[in-house]
C-alpha cells in the first residue's frame, strides 16, 4: 500500500450539525480494518472534543488545540507539544476586554473581530505568537505551532511520514497539514482557499466527502491519483530543450550505468539529494564506502565494524533518518548472502510502513550477481523505488534488470553501454541518429514509454563533494591510476590516488618528473581521470611555464592538490 494513514479535520469535515454521522464512523472503521491508521486533527480543546465526539476510539491519535496537544485514545495519554503563552498575556487580553476567551492547555481562542485587539496585546507584550483564523474563530498559539507540526508528531510516533498520509479538511487552519500530506482533499463544503490548495475536491460535503475518499482508498489505494501529484515528482536532469526530466517518486525503478569514473556517482548523489530534499527516506547500500559523507545521511558500519541487521532496521524506524549501510566490513564473497538477509528485513519494513521510500544499491553487481541462487527468494515479483548503480549491467540477473523503468547511461560510449542492458533483458532499442556522448550530459531512456533514448544535462548535487575528494585522495582509482615511467620506461611507479601521487612526486627523480611535466601528463590525468577541471587548468599553466625549476613545479602542483583535497598528513 502507498497510503497508510488518513488525517482528517473534525468540525465541518467528519463532524457536522453536532454529530458524527453513522456512515462516517462506519467508513473510518472500515479504513482501520484495512490496516491503515487514522488521525484526527482539530483546533478544539481536548475536553471539548471528548465531550462532543463519543467515538474517539476510531482514531490512533488526536491532535488537538491546532497542533499544540497530542492525545492517544488507546492509552489515554496526553502530551503537550509546546509551552503555553505566559499568564501575563492572558491577563492583558482580559484587561483589553477580549471576550469570549477560551483558554486551553496551550491555545487561546476568541472570535472575530477581536483579532485586532489580540494583535495589540501581542505588540504590547512583545511576545512571538501566531494568530490563526478558522472561519469566524481566532486562535492564538506559540510561533511555529500548527496542525502540520502536531500531525508530524503523531505520524512519527506511528512510524509513518507525510508521504504515506492522505489529508482531508475544510477550513483555513487545515491548510498547513493538507499542504504537507502526500495527497490532500478538500471536502465539497470547504472554503475556496482550501479547495485551491488541496490536490483534489470531493464530490460530496463534510462526512460524506470523507467516506468518498475512504471508499476509494480501500478499493485501489487511490491509484488514479498518483500521476496527478506532480508536485512530488523528482527531477532527473534537464533536457536539451531546457525542460526538466521528471520521474514519479512511486512505483518506478532506475538503473544508472557506465564505466568507472564516468559520472555515475554524480548522477546518483544528485538524485539522492533531491529525494531527501523532498523528505523521502533513502537507504543506501554501499559496498565500497563511497557514500560515507553524504549530507543528511547517517552511516552505519565501516571496514572494521560490520553493521547489525536489526540495528539498521531499528534506525530506519524513524522516518526522518536517511541511512547509508557501509559493507566494507563484510568479505566480498559474503556480500550477496548478507544483502539477501538485509533486503528481506527492508521488505518487511516496507510492507509495514512503506519505507524506506527509496533503496539505492551502489555497485549492484556485487550484491545481486548474475546466477545467484537465492535471488528469487530475496526479491518480490515487483519491486518499486529502487536505484541500481553498476559498471556491469550484464553481470546482474536479468530478472532484476527487467524491472528497470528508467536507464541513465553515462560515459564515453552510451550506445554500447545501453546495448549491454538491452541484450541482458532481450529488449529492442533503436539508437537515435545523431545522439552522441557529451561529458556534461547523460543519456536517459524510459524503457516502457515507447520513446527512443535522448540526452539530458546532468544536475550536479549542490551538497559538498567531499565523497569524491575522499575517493580520489585516498581511494583506489584502479586502471585510472597515474604511472611515473620516465622517458625510457626505466621506472614504473603507480599512484592509485592523489595522496600517493604527492608522495611519489616529492621523491621521484628530476628527469622522470620533468618528462611527464613537459608532456602535459599531470594536467591530462587531473582532467580525464580525477575529473577536476580547476586542478587540471592550474596544473596546465604550471606545465607551460618553462622558466620554473623542477623543485618549484613539484611544490606548486603538490600544493594545489593539498589545498584542494585536504590530504591527510
Amino acid at each position: 500500500m502507498r497510503y497508510l494513514a488518513v488525517a482528517t479535520d473534525f468540525d465541518g469535515t467528519v463532524f457536522t450539525d453536532g454529530q458524527m454521522p453513522t456512515a462516517v464512523s462506519d467508513a473510518i472503521a472500515r479504513l482501520r480494518e484495512s490496516g491503515r491508521r487514522t488521525i484526527l486533527v482539530t483546533g478544539r480543546r481536548l475536553d471539548d472534543l471528548l465531550e462532543a465526539c463519543p467515538r474517539v476510539d476510531l482514531f490512533d491519535y488526536i491532535i488537538a488545540e491546532n497542533g499544540a496537544l497530542a492525545f492517544e485514545p488507546s492509552s489515554r495519554t496526553e502530551t503537550t507539544l509546546c509551552k503555553a503563552p505566559p499568564a501575563r498575556f492572558v491577563k492583558r487580553l482580559s484587561e483589553l476586554g477580549v471576550a469570549p476567551l477560551e483558554v486551553g492547555k496551550v491555545i487561546l481562542s476568541t472570535l472575530l473581530p477581536n483579532h485586532l485587539t489580540v494583535l495589540q496585546a501581542i505588540q504590547e507584550t512583545g511576545l512571538e505568537l501566531l494568530v490563526i483564523f478558522n472561519k469566524s474563530a481566532v486562535m492564538i498559539l506559540p510561533s511555529g505551532v500548527n496542525k502540520a507540526t502536531g500531525l508530524d508528531y503523531a505520524l512519527r510516533k506511528l512510524g509513518l511520514s507525510f508521504h504515506e498520509t492522505v489529508g482531508i479538511g475544510d477550513a483555513e487552519n487545515d491548510q498547513s497539514f493538507l499542504q504537507s500530506c502526500e495527497c490532500s482533499f478538500a471536502v465539497a463544503n470547504a472554503t475556496q482557499s482550501v479547495k485551491d490548495l488541496a490536490s483534489f475536491v470531493t464530490k460530496r460535503s463534510a462526512g460524506e466527502g470523507v467516506a468518498e475518499v475512504i471508499d476509494e482508498l480501500i478499493a485501489d489505494d487511490l491509484a488514479r491519483i498518483g500521476p496527478e501529484l506532480q508536485q512530488h515528482f523528482i527531477e532527473l536532469g534537464v533536457g536539451l530543450d531546457g525542460s526538466p526530466v521528471m520521474l514519479s517518486p512511486y512505483g518506478t525503478n532506475i538503473l544508472i550505468i557506465g564505466p568507472s569514473a564516468s559520472g555515475k556517482s554524480t548522477v546518483t548523489a544528485g538524485i539522492v539529494e533531491r529525494l531527501i530534499s523532498q523528505k523521502y527516506q533513502v537507504c543506501l547500500v554501499d559496498p565500497e564506502g563511497d557514500h560515507t559523507v553524504l549530507q543528511e545521511v547517517m552511516t552505519l558500519g565501516d571496514q572494521n565494524h560490520p553493521f547489525g541487521l536489526h540495528e539498521a532496521i531499528a534506525i530506519l524506524e524513524d522516518p526522518k533518518v536517511n541511512l547509508n549501510l557501509n559493507l566494507l566490513g563484510i568479505p566480498l564473497a559474503d556480500r550477496p548472502k548478507y544483502f539477501g538477509q538485509l533486503f528481506g528485513h527492508l521488505q518487511t519494513l516496507r510492507l509495514r510502513t512503506s519505507r524506506p521510500h527509496w533503496i539505492v544499491l551502489d555497485e549492484a553487481h556485487h550484491l545481486l550477481p548474475h546466477g545467484w541462487g537465492p535471488f528469487a527468494t530475496v526479491l518480490p515479483q515487483r519491486i518499486g523505488e529502487l536505484i541500481l548503480v553498476t559498471v556491469h549491467p550484464d553481470h546482474l540477473d536479468a530478472a532484476i534488470l527487467s524491472q528497470m523503468d528508467v536507464v541513465i547511461t553515462v560515459g564515453p560510449d552510451p550506445e554500447d553501454t545501453l546495448c549491454k542492458f538491452c541484450e541482458a533483458v532481450s529488449h529492442p532499442m533503436v539508437w537515435p541518429e545523431g545522439l552522441q556522448y557529451s561529458p556534461e550530459n547523460a543519456v536517459v531512456w524510459f524503457v516502457r514509454s515507447g520513446e527512443a533514448p535522448y540526452s539530458m544535462r546532468i544536475l550536479l548535487p549542490t551538497a559538498d563533494r567531499a565523497r569524491h575528494r575522499r575517493k580520489y585522495a585516498e581511494g583506489n582509482m584502479q586502471y585510472h591510476s597515474f604511472y611515473f615511467r620516465g622517458p625510457y620506461n626505466q621506472v614504473n611507479l603507480k599512484a592509485q590516488n592523489l595522496t600517493i601521487f604527492v608522495q611519489l612526486a616529492k621523491g621521484v627523480d628530476d628527469e622522470t618528473w620533468m618528462f611527464h611535466l613537459r608532456r602535459g601528463d599531470y594536467s591530462k590525468w587531473f582532467r580525464e581521470a580525477v575529473k577536476d577541471r580547476y586542478l587540471a587548468d592550474q596544473a596546465e599553466r604550471i606545465e607551460q611555464r618553462e622558466n620554473l625549476p623542477s623543485w618549484e613545479t613539484r611544490q606548486l602542483i603538490c600544493g594545489l592538490i593539498d589545498a584542494r583535497y585536504t590530504l591527510p598528513e
